[in-house]
């Protein structure tokens, strides 16, 4: 596996012998000082260039970083719209296992580039007309305080959702059932927890991308609840894994309720699961394991 600074190296070797590169930087985890070190980071690279199409129209140039297992271009792919605005991007696996995330950006909006990440470095800028930024930080990533209406917001969607699931698995529609399980009531809880480390943190650290960090800063009683919502592939066990998010929902909820002086709907919460638990009840494949 070639070594950070051989990625480097050949990075800024091909910058400077390329005139239509003007600078060069790193974003991502390599310049966050709060996260962990490991062989599989990223090395998120931004070009910034006079002229996008020029590489997009022969991408040979690609060629110079080494042998790919795989590269994905998401800007020229047809399944997802392109969200970089006029920047395009070369996501490249290694065979040596280093992975880099290259991104073009037009020098016509440089200063955007600039100002827009907090964990941006500079590691070459041929003009010389750059200012000079501040030492890299997460601070953008750091837990935000809600307001109530967000924070009720949350709670209302977390028990709507909640019907869909006892629907879903009273109709045997497992299927259904797990999307609104894990993809619209898990990100709730997730969001619930992540204001709760905030509190007990003064919103000063990040959880970061999907609560990846999350292991880090909750009780080992709280982490081993949270894996408890995960179910095994079985209606009983999906039925067994909706109450224990309910649990942890309700009592993260109540936490960071009187931690932050707002009003939780009990009366929201005692009538949806007293329903979840009659439809649990009616249903053949429920298990009789409450919260």
């Amino acid at each position: 596996m070639r070594t950070s600074d051989e990625i480097f190296e050949l990075v800024l070797g091909y910058a400077a012998n390329d005139e239509r590169i003007r600078a060069v930087g790193l974003n991502g985890s390599r310049t966050n000082p709060n996260a962990p070190k490991d062989l599989f980071q990223d090395f998120d690279i931004v070009y910034v260039v006079t002229d996008v199409n020029s590489f997009i129209e022969d991408p040979h140039w690609i060629e110079v970083f080494g042998e790919r297992i795989i590269m994905q271009t998401p800007e020229n792919m047809s399944m997802f719209p392109p969200g970089l605005g006029g920047r395009f991007s070369y996501l490249m696996l290694f065979t040596d296992g280093n992975r880099i995330d290259l991104t073009l950006v037009s020098n016509d909006e440089k200063d955007t580039y600039y100002k827009e990440d907090k964990l941006t470095v500079i590691l070459m800028d041929k003009d010389n007309d750059l200012a000079e930024l501040l030492p890299p930080t997460d601070k953008d990533y750091w837990v935000k305080r809600p307001s109530a209406e967000f924070f009720s917001d949350c709670c209302n969607e977390f028990w709507w959702v909640s019907t869909y699931v006892a629907k879903g698995l009273w109709r045997s529609e497992i299927l259904y059932a797990a999307e609104h399980l894990n993809n619209i009531m898990r990100p709730m809880l997730l969001k619930m927890l992540e204001w709760k480390v905030g509190i007990e943190h003064s919103y000063s650290v990040s959880i970061g991308k999907f609560g990846k960090y999350l292991e880090k800063y909750l009780s080992e009683e709280n982490w081993q609840e949270l894996l408890s919502t995960y179910a095994d592939g079985s209606y009983k066990d999906m039925w067994r894994a909706l109450f224990a998010m309910l649990v942890l929902f309700r009592t993260t909820a109540i936490f960071v309720a009187e931690g932050l002086g707002y009003e939780y709907s009990r009366e929201e919460d005692v009538k949806v699961t007293a329903y979840l638990e009659h439809i649990s009840h009616l249903s053949p494949n429920a298990t009789k394991i409450y919260g």
